[in-house]
């Protein structure tokens, strides 16, 4: 993408902008657009100049999306699961579309991650940190930047963010507009998000019915129905007890999303009036993809800047040394929470790249939270066109994950999920064995195939009782010394 074109008055159009103060007061604290556009970068739409300095100006006088101390709390809690003392659950859509802004969907997507998070907590007898893939996951890097269909070839479909999904000229032009239609659709999204995690939606009782209700369907093992029993025994002990605090209706939930697109992050870093330290406000929680991980590119740059906690994605090449790199790119000053190591192995190559990474990373002395992405690696396309992943494989690389920590006597902190509410049939097999035929059936991704509500919970109760299993053996280590103040 070429450099933002000079403003009037010779000041870059970030300058210029009436909402300058902004940034403008510290600039110090960030690089500029033009400087990050001058590095080496990947996977960015390619604008018209003036037309995307135009919305970046827009986007800057826009109110934040999340608050800075949203941010610094779902870093302490990040810091929980580095230490053994949490787990993570980060789930949702591969690409969230501005059509899915809805209601009806937006609960559905809650309500698994929610429901999931329920017997999470009770198996591994920690707190479940809920971190969604939504209110950001608008774009998506593409493999291929264009596409072919018979004699025509066009721009690939990179997101709502960028382009538009119908396979015409028009849909397909890189438009700098759209990055406005993701702040209103992610604003949206998130206020939806806030009134349902606040306002009794997320009571455990309520949540509890709908996995019980699940369990007890034919297809789902005996096992699951019995911790369902375990749990539902719990929460009646509780109320028993009287127990009915705020804590059993309400629950903290955070948003994240891929950083990728570098107009909409820099125009959505802004100072907290707190610190006076930047923070990125379109996500509590944002990642690095392994196609985007390059220590010297500006995506990284950027990020190095921002005080949110940060994902960091390694497939199969990624080494210790390759992980530690961009840590320390990121993170010079190791504070606790503030990197996730998110590892897509693969099924087949988990137990044999994961325990190096792992052991090179832990002997550094740098403490991060260990996440399993057990989608990215086991994608593929069935002879019909349809690209799926098989549920056999995606348990396979978290058993490969759990066996490779209960080796190296590690923690593992989480698992990341493209996953819905809805009955898509997107992903083969699970509990109610989802074949190729089936595929054709609610196949409504416009990008990579999600675990459908039922794949969703079943997965749940199987990490579950991994999850059982560990903790009696794992012993977490002492807490470690208070990191320096950032706030000073």
């Amino acid at each position: 993408m070429k450099p933002l074109a000079e403003g009037p008055t010779g000041r870059s159009p970030e300058q210029a902008s009436g909402c300058g103060s902004i940034l403008g007061k510290v600039p110090e604290l960030i690089p500029s657009l033009t400087d990050l556009h001058a590095m080496p970068q990947v996977q960015q739409p390619h604008y018209d100049a003036a037309e995307a300095a135009r919305v970046v100006n827009e986007l800057r006088c826009l109110p934040p999306l999340v608050f800075a101390g949203e941010c610094d709390d779902l870093r302490e809690h990040i810091a929980q699961a580095a230490d053994g003392r949490a787990f993570i659950l980060q789930g949702g859509d591969c690409a969230e579309t501005f059509d899915g802004v809805q209601a009806n969907q937006i609960k559905a997507k809650l309500r698994v991650l929610l429901a999931m998070s329920v017997v999470l907590t009770y198996a591994a007898q920690v707190p479940v940190v809920k971190i969604g893939r939504l209110a950001g996951q608008y774009a998506k890097p593409r493999s291929k930047d264009t596409e072919t269909r018979g004699d025509v070839t066009l721009p690939a479909y990179r997101g709502d963010a960028v382009n538009g999904f119908a396979f015409t000229a028009e849909a397909r032009r890189h438009d700098p507009q759209r990055l406005i239609d993701m702040y209103n659709a992610s604003a949206a999204t998130l206020n939806l998000v806030r009134a349902f995690v606040k306002g009794g939606f997320a009571d455990l009782r309520q949540l509890h019915a709908w996995n019980a209700s699940f369990v007890k369907d034919s297809h789902v093992e005996d096992d699951y129905e019995r911790v369902a029993d375990e749990i539902q025994r719990a929460l009646g002990f509780m109320t028993a007890c009287g127990v009915d605090a705020d804590t059993m209706r309400t629950v903290d939930f955070y948003a994240s999303h891929e950083a990728l697109l570098l107009d909409y992050e820099y125009a959505m870093t802004r100072i907290d009036s707190r610190s006076a330290l930047p923070y990125d406000t379109s996500g509590h929680m944002v990642w690095i993809g392994e196609r985007t991980r390059q220590p010297d590119g500006a995506q990284v740059e950027l990020l190095s800047h921002v005080h949110n906690p940060l994902g960091i994605k390694l497939g199969p090449s990624a080494t210790a040394a390759d992980a530690l790199a961009i840590a320390d790119r990121l993170d010079p000053a190791r504070v606790p929470g503030r990197i996730t190591l998110i590892t897509r192995m693969g099924a087949e190559r988990v137990r044999d790249r994961l325990p190096a990474l792992v052991e090179g990373v832990e002997a550094s002395g740098r403490r991060v939270a260990w996440v399993c992405d057990p989608m990215h690696g086991n994608t593929f396309e069935t002879p019909k066109g349809f690209k799926t992943r098989e549920y056999a494989a995606v348990v396979a690389e978290l058993n490969g994950f759990f066996d490779v920590h209960e080796q190296l006597g590690t923690w593992p902190g989480g698992v990341h999920m493209e996953l819905t509410g809805d009955d898509v049939t997107e992903c083969l097999g699970g509990a109610f064995q989802l074949s190729e035929v089936d595929l054709a059936e609610r196949y409504e991704t416009t990008c990579d195939p999600r675990l459908n509500r039922n794949q969703s919970l079943e997965m749940a109760f199987m990490i579950a009782e991994r999850l059982n299993a560990y903790r009696a053996k794992y012993a977490p280590p002492e807490p470690p010394e208070p990191a320096p103040d950032w706030y000073g």
